[in-house]
């Protein structure tokens, strides 16, 4: 069984409007929900063997953050992820190697898609909203029964969790 987490960025900062989208840093409700998205994760004993991250200054802050409670590996960034659709995460999915849970860190409206994509259909209300909002600092987890990354398709993973911030305060 392979787990996949799928994380939003947390709340970014537009306070310098000279800064290039790809820099804007996490504004401090960011920078407060993302360690307790990490503790969330804790609670529910997940801990990503490989982190996949987009290059934005607030997706690699997210990360960080969460780490500080979450535990696991720095992450490594990947460029086809800054706004990545479903296809492009599939594929950095596949590419993952050894692992059993992989975490992409990115961004909306990617993230709510590819939750939607991977789905099989098959789903709590609770988890149904990351169909329809996926706030930032939102995690999803989902889950695919097979042997190898290279076997994860859409529509063929189960979905455990989802959670906001708001949602754990």
């Amino acid at each position: 069984m392979k787990r996949i987490v799928l994380i939003r960025h947390a709340k970014s900062s537009w306070s310098d409007p000279a800064l290039d989208d790809v820099e804007r840093p996490l504004n401090k409700r960011g920078r407060l929900a993302s360690p307790l998205m990490g503790a969330w994760l804790v609670e529910l004993g997940i801990t990503p063997d490989i982190v996949w991250l987009s290059p934005s200054t607030r997706t690699r802050e997210t990360w960080r953050r969460m780490r500080e409670t979450a535990g696991g590996p720095e992450g490594q960034v990947h460029k086809a992820l800054y706004m990545a659709d479903p296809d492009t995460m599939l594929n950095i999915l596949r590419s993952s190697g050894d692992g059993d849970t992989v975490a992409l860190v990115g961004h909306q409206p990617g993230m709510g898609a590819m939750a939607r994509k991977l789905s099989n259909g098959k789903i709590s209300t609770t988890c149904a909203r990351a169909f329809n909002h996926y706030p930032s600092a939102a995690v999803a987890v989902l889950e695919a029964e097979v042997g190898k990354w290279s076997g994860v398709k859409f529509g063929g993973c189960s979905f455990k969790h989802f959670a906001a911030p708001k949602d754990l305060v």
